[in-house]
């Protein structure tokens, strides 16, 4: 091993103890640093908690089953404005900010049904969040329920989830 006159060792040596490693050390390095690190973070992350409720788009007397269906995706992309929000938060109990950010809506091109999706850190405030955003929305759709002959009813109230929907510590030691 050779020093410069500051006293350090040279680059050379350093490249020349790396070589004699055994060729699988490095990669085995970076599976331990990321099984430690996928474990941590995993250990430290809130976990993450889901709750959906459907509504459902009825036709009344004298209309089209397909107007139901164009309504429940009308409706589906009504549900994320402020007028919705705005009514969802008071039964909610949380800002529209946060409605805004951790509820989603999906429709089928197939169902005259709309599902609305919640996600929080608490199980309560995620089965809330569903529920009050379509409360909020089937009470808009009551009022114009008379010009567009389609009744929007909840199908199916969001339950309290038991498990978080986010990946456990096992799982994102494994993916690191």
């Amino acid at each position: 091993m050779t020093e410069n006159p500051t006293g350090r060792r040279r680059p050379a040596a350093a490249l020349s103890r790396l070589r004699a490693l055994p060729p699988w050390s490095l990669p085995a390095a970076g599976v331990l640093a990321g099984a430690v690190l996928g474990t941590t973070y995993g250990l430290v992350a809130t976990p993450t908690y889901t709750a959906t409720s459907y509504v459902v788009a009825v036709p009344k007397e004298n209309s089209d089953p397909g107007t139901a269906l164009g309504f429940a995706q009308a409706y589906g992309r009504v549900a994320g404005q402020l007028a919705v929000l705005g009514d969802a938060q008071v039964w909610a109990g949380v800002p529209v900010r946060t409605l805004r950010e951790n509820v989603r809506t999906a429709t089928s091109p197939d169902a005259p049904m709309v599902s609305v999706t919640a996600t929080s850190s608490r199980p309560d405030v995620a089965a809330d969040m569903a529920n009050a955003v379509s409360r909020a929305l089937t009470r808009h759709a009551a009022g114009a329920e008379q010009a567009t002959r389609v009744e929007l009813r909840q199908f199916a109230r969001a339950t309290e989830p038991t498990e978080p929907s986010s990946a456990p510590w096992t799982v994102t030691g494994a993916v690191g």
